[in-house]
């Protein structure tokens, strides 16, 4: 499977911001749609935002203007910045693979998730 590390959480307060980072490695022949989901504790996984590889974006509602999806793809790489974060936000942040291009088969996977924490 392609390998995702997440990086970039932490312990904010409400009106700060973060950027998540997210690193693809291996099957260096594909080429991946990428973007994040979440899971507050309690509740179940929601999707939070995803960038296709004509550059499109989409964002559930409720980080719409305050989150920007963007990507790198000499690195491989996905960043999720979030301003004006919100208690609302505090979840834990999964980065994933939506669709892989290439040659051959491209797996895709979750990563391990990063913390977001944000305080009143």
């Amino acid at each position: 499977q392609v390998q995702l590390v997440e990086s970039g959480g932490g312990s904010v307060q409400a009106g700060e911001s973060l950027r998540l980072s997210c690193e693809a490695s291996g099957y260096t022949y594909c080429t991946y749609d990428m973007g994040w989901y979440r899971q507050a504790p309690g509740k179940e996984r929601e999707f939070v935002s995803v960038l296709d590889g004509d550059g499109r974006t989409q964002y559930t509602d409720s980080v719409k203007g305050r989150f920007t999806i963007s990507q790198d793809n000499a690195k491989r790489t996905v960043y999720l910045q979030m301003n004006n974060l919100k208690p609302e936000d505090t979840a834990m942040y999964y980065c994933r693979t939506f669709r892989g291009y290439g040659p051959r088969s491209c797996p895709l996977n979750w990563g391990q998730g990063t913390q977001v924490t944000v305080s009143s």
